[in-house]
Order: structure tokens, then C-alpha cells, then sequence
């Protein structure tokens, strides 16, 4: 999916997220834990780099989306165009669950147990999204 679809997705997830898990809590804190969702569900992707920098064994994937935000913002399906997808598709997916078990259970660790499902909820849906649209459901 592209950033601005994992961004409205997780701002949806996240609002209704926030509002279960945190009954009560005050705006600014629900607004702060919405940004927060939103972020993650956008900056989970930038794994697609590293993953990128091990199979082609240099940052050009990164730089030409640096260097031409055009394409880095607006045609992100350009960004990774000359790599093998299947295999790029199969490593995204795989990472994206590390991190998101690696993040829910750091917080759940720290004590932050209705962070740590939020933070697992948010994730849930980005790959869930990730899996969609591989499939062509979406």
C-alpha cells in the first residue's frame, strides 16, 4: 500500500483503538496517541530500505526516493521497480511482524500494557492491509 493509505488506515484503527483502550483519557492525550498510530503505521515501511540494502547490496533504493520526492511521495511503486518483488514481498512481511512483536512485547515489558496493544493493533492492521493488497483484495 502506499504511505497515504497506511496513514488513513491507521488514523482510522487508531481513533478506535485510542478510545477503547484508553476510556477517559483527555483529548490532547487520545490526539497524541492518534499521531503516534499514524506515524508507526506510515514508518514501518521504511524497513523496505534496509530490506532493499541487503538484496541489492547498496542505498540506491533509499536515495532515489530522497532525491526525488516526486517519486519518494507520489509513485512509490517506482522506488523499488528494479528489484525482485516476490522476494522483496515475502522479507516486508516477515519484518513487518518482528517489529511488531518486538515493539508490543518491549512495551508490554516496560509496563505499558495498553500501549503495548494499541501499538499491536495499529501494526495488526497495517500488515493485515499489506496482505490485502498483495492478495488484490484492495
Amino acid at each position: 500500500m502506499q504511505s497515504g493509505e497506511h496513514a488513513a488506515v491507521g488514523a482510522a484503527v487508531s481513533v478506535a483503538a485510542a478510545f477503547v483502550l484508553f476510556p477517559g483519557a483527555p483529548v490532547t492525550t487520545l490526539a497524541a496517541l492518534v499521531a503516534a498510530g499514524v506515524a508507526v503505521s506510515v514508518f514501518v515501511d521504511l524497513d523496505h530500505f534496509v530490506i532493499a540494502r541487503g538484496m541489492a547490496g547498496d542505498w540506491h533504493h533509499l536515495e532515489r526516493a530522497v532525491t526525488n520526492p516526486r517519486v519518494g511521495l507520489l509513485e512509490q511503486e517506482r522506488v523499488f521497480a528494479d528489484i525482485d518483488e516476490a522476494a522483496l514481498v515475502h522479507r516486508r512481511l516477515l519484518s513487518h511482524h518482528l517489529i511488531a512483536g518486538a515493539l508490543t512485547l518491549a512495551l508490554a515489558l516496560a509496563g505499558r500494557g495498553s500501549l503495548a496493544v494499541f501499538a499491536a493493533v495499529v501494526l495488526y492492521a497495517h500488515v493485515l492491509c499489506d496482505y490485502l493488497r498483495d492478495l488484490e483484495y484492495a
